[in-house]
């Protein structure tokens, strides 16, 4: 570390090396965000006045990929890490409001940073000119504020997709959005409809992980509402029910709130409510309910993130959330071994948060017998998984081969035997012992031979 600035020994070795061939240099951007919020960086950008080809010819001997070059990225290994090397440039038209149709090398760092998205990433550290600031980032950073740099308009005219960048810095450190800077995220908001699902989804999910989420998509609804539509019929839909006291949005936000940062979590209670509208009921007396609504919310969030074009695996386990999101639990030994196979054990456990975060944001009248209930579920969880109890086929204490031996014909009644073993193993009906389950085998094929 650098005596006054706690930048990486080897980010400096990679500036000081730009330096002594005669060229500015500079860590640069979220780096130097995080180094004075006392955060250990993930990576060290660093930003020069040599174009690419010399910093290539700077770090002549060292591993070099030409990884964005066209717009003056150079990636160079130096002892075994990689290090980002930018070209100061400066940038003109973005007619897709996704990316410049111009870029232009400078030499002069001031001319970068007035390109920058937001004032706190719009900071540099050098060994020869110390902490450069020159839009307040440091200040805003102090104050918790996200704001542009310059005309925040502009910023997003350039690329709107800053607009759910910023939401997501504010989500995930706390901060605020400068007033001006807020009213042009509203007022560039339909621009987000031109940028790449894959881009948004992206930010979307880094933004649903910061600790602050619920309170920025509270205040920004309309925005998020634009890339995903499927949130508009919550806001205000009232539920009519004894056991809630918030509209369908305010409850889905309530329980973000209550939830840890697992994105998988995050983005189920997100969505776990979203047919809500489209199940409404109300009986005789005017109390209302939402018959069928997990299922029906399970299609909306599968086709959310189809359209988002988020991973297979994501869609698929967030989608099983949300449909068993509200199905009965039971502080029973059966019932966690049952949904450990179904679910597997990070899913599993997975579900007991979606569902503790979803008691947590009902009314509280009836909360508490529900939450010692989840309590109860999840120590008896524990107790399951520490006496190594058999949920899965690999657990039986026999397999396929022993019966085969014991004389069962090669074909798919051994695995239809294996899963009658399995199911009695689960639910306590049968000891997980060889010889019962080799009896209780013999038992199960007399009555299926018999057509029983």
């Amino acid at each position: 570390m650098d005596k006054g600035f706690p930048i990486s020994k080897k980010a400096s070795q990679v500036i000081a090396r730009l330096e002594e061939c005669g060229y500015e240099a500079c860590a640069v951007g979220g780096c130097v965000r995080d180094a004075l919020l006392g955060r250990v960086p993930q990576d060290w950008d660093i930003a020069t006045a040599a174009a690419p080809e010399e910093t290539i010819r700077c770090f002549a001997g060292c591993p070099a990929l030409e990884t964005g070059i066209r717009h003056g990225t150079v990636t160079v290994l130096w002892e075994g890490e990689p290090f980002e090397i930018t070209t100061y440039r400066v940038e003109s038209g973005y007619a897709d409001s996704r990316h410049p149709d111009r870029v232009v090398f400078v030499r002069r760092l001031e001319d970068d940073l007035a390109r920058r998205d937001f004032t706190i990433n719009a900071m540099a550290w050098g060994p020869s000119r110390g902490l450069v600031d020159l839009f307040g980032g440091r200040a805003d950073l102090a104050a918790g504020r996200v704001r542009c740099v310059g005309e925040a308009s502009r910023r997003f005219r350039e690329d709107a997709l800053r607009i759910l960048r910023g939401l997501r810095f504010a989500a995930g450190y706390g901060f605020s959005v400068e007033t001006e800077t807020a009213r042009a995220m509203h007022g560039q908001q339909g621009r987000l409809r031109l940028i790449a699902a894959e881009r948004v989804y992206a930010e979307l999910d880094r933004l649903l992980t910061g600790g602050d989420a619920a309170r920025i998509l509270r205040e920004f609804a309309e925005i998020l509402g634009t890339v995903l539509p499927e949130i508009a019929p919550m806001r205000g839909f009232q539920q009519n029910n004894p056991h809630h006291c918030w509209d369908v949005w305010e409850h889905t936000l309530h329980a973000l709130a209550a939830s840890g940062p697992d994105r998988l979590v995050r983005w189920a209670l997100l969505l776990h409510d979203s047919g809500k509208a489209l199940t409404y009921r109300e009986d005789e007396n005017g109390v209302g309910h939402f018959p069928g609504h997990p299922a029906v919310s399970e299609r909306l969030a599968d086709r959310a993130l189809r359209r988002l074009k988020s991973d297979t695996e994501t869609r698929e386990r967030v989608c099983r959330l949300v449909k068993l999101h509200d199905i009965p639990a039971q502080d029973d030994p059966r019932f966690v071994r049952r949904w450990l196979h179904r679910l597997g054990e990070a899913d599993f456990r997975r579900l007991l948060q979606v569902k503790r975060a979803d008691t947590l944001a009902q009314h509280p009248a009836y909360q508490p017998p529900r939450l010692a209930m989840l309590k109860g579920l999840e120590a008896t969880l524990e107790t399951v998984l520490r006496g190594r109890e058999c949920f899965q086929l690999k657990d039986l204490s026999v397999n396929g081969k022993d019966l085969l031996a014991a004389g069962y014909p090669q074909g798919p009644l051994i695995g239809r035997a294996l899963r009658f073993l399995l199911d009695g193993v689960m639910e306590g009906r049968l000891a997980n012992e060889r010889q019962a389950l080799l009896t209780a085998a013999e038992e199960w094929a007399r009555r299926q031979a018999a057509g029983r």
